[in-house]
């Protein structure tokens, strides 16, 4: 879908528009599309620096943050390819560590519509192939491209050959594309593997490791899981091992328990591949400087967290499956430290709402459940209903400030709130556009 992508550019709307009017207007999977969309452009995925590729149901964002964090303090350049957007569109395309210009997007957009207005292309086949051509046009010593949807028929599996690839946390979602068990997920997911090219995976259950392995020993790919290929120890530190060595680093700045691994992961991914020398002083700065936007992020002073009384904590997170509210939930729970915990929830209407608000269920005071601007979205009442159902004292808000004032009206001033807004990452979106933190 087009995530109804808004530009403040007109050359760059323009185009989005254009795209919009062009589109099918909904995800389709399948390769056929972009091959036929990248040959008339002169396939510019042959033409791009090493790449390492990531797939998963949850982290893989994060772990391409980390990927980048560590590769720029090796002092290289990355070019980095991430969906969807939270406020610019141009966030989805980062070339060589720096976000895409208006003034070089809006023409990128036109050649590829000019190429392929007939192929039918979606809208993230179209932005595939503009983020193709700008990383094939400048200079980079890696790039990192991000999964969409899936794996196999993804329209960035295209790449031919990356240095590694790698598949983070595994979870029940996009059913309706992948499969109904996590299993047939994550044979998906795996469907990235290439012939010779390693695949790097988290720790699995023996199911899902077993589907894992057998997608890529077809494709000729050897796999290094977690566990068997590498080993990550997390205490006080993060301890990676392989059989190269060992690699210690602090614990990651990125919020939540579930942040060790998806390090673990981008440290493992570039230390099976052979075209990059990463120091191991790259990986501990990695931990540190890694950010990645709307995944448990504490929002700072603005318009919205000056909306609750003083000694209050506002975050954020776009999780919307159950496997992403576990962690986050988890997460919440010990940096709350007995305040009371609020939610504000607004999620998409295709998914898991009794999956997302169970592990919240047991320490959550109150829900102020809203909508999605611009997006299908669960009535909230429905969720306000489901959350009743779970015990939380739930209720509806028209909007994330009206929520938000509600809270504060409510709130002790010896015990100031703990406050998260999660759901969905185009909420997310709105809430960093609403608080002034556009990410950069």
């Amino acid at each position: 879908m087009a995530d109804h992508a808004r530009s403040t550019s007109p050359a760059v709307q323009a185009q989005l528009d254009r795209l919009w009017a062009l589109s099918p207007g909904a995800d389709i999977l399948g390769l056929e599309r972009i091959t036929a969309l990248l040959d008339r452009l002169g396939n510019p995925q042959r033409a791009l620096p090493p790449v390492l590729h990531v797939a998963g149901t949850n982290g893989k964002g994060s772990t391409c943050a980390f990927l980048r964090a560590a590769i720029e303090a090796a002092g290289l350049t990355a070019h980095v390819y991430t969906s969807p957007h939270l406020v610019r569109f141009n966030e989805r395309i980062r070339v060589a560590g720096r976000l895409i210009e208006d003034d070089a997007l809006a023409p990128l957009l036109a050649e590829v519509l000019d190429a392929g207005g007939d192929i039918g292309a979606s809208f993230f086949e179209v932005t595939t192939a503009a983020a193709f051509l700008a990383f094939s046009r400048t200079p980079a010593d890696a790039c990192i491209i991000e999964v969409g949807l899936g794996g196999r028929l993804d329209a960035t599996n295209v790449i031919e050959r990356p240095i590694a690839t790698g598949i983070a946390q595994l979870g029940l979602d996009h059913q309706a594309f992948l499969g109904d068990t996590i299993e047939q997920i994550a044979g998906e997911k795996a469907g990235i593997a290439k012939p010779g090219v390693p695949l790097v995976t988290m720790r699995y259950g023996p199911s899902v490791t077993q589907r894992v392995t057998d997608v890529a020993t077809r494709a000729g790919a050897p796999v290094s899981a977690c566990g068997t290929g590498w080993q990550l120890k997390v205490g006080g530190s993060v301890r990676y091992e392989d059989r190269d060595g060992v690699v210690e680093t602090g614990l990651p700045r990125l919020a939540g328990p579930h942040q060790p691994e998806n390090l673990g992961l981008a440290i493992a991914m570039l230390r099976h591949q052979r075209a990059l020398r990463i120091p191991a002083s790259a990986y501990r700065a990695a931990a540190e400087w890694a950010e990645w936007p709307a995944r448990m992020q504490l929002l700072s002073a603005g318009p919205l967290t000056d909306l609750l009384p003083p000694g209050s904590v506002l975050w954020l997170d776009g999780g919307h499956n159950p496997a992403a509210a576990t962690s986050v939930s988890t997460a919440l729970r010990l940096r709350a430290g007995g305040h009371p915990v609020h939610l504000i929830v607004g999620m998409l209407v295709n998914k898991d709402a009794r999956g997302l608000l169970a592990p919240f269920a047991a320490f959550t005071r109150t829900l102020q459940a809203v909508p999605v601007p611009d997006h299908a979205h669960h009535a909230p009442e429905g969720l306000a209903a489901i959350a009743s159902d779970f015990g939380i004292n739930a209720s509806t808000a028209t909007n994330v400030e009206d929520a938000l004032n509600v809270i504060a009206d409510r709130a002790d001033p010896a015990n100031p709130p703990v406050v998260l807004i999660v759901g969905t990452l185009y909420l997310a979106g709105s809430v960093l556009a609403a608080n002034g933190q556009t990410p950069t």
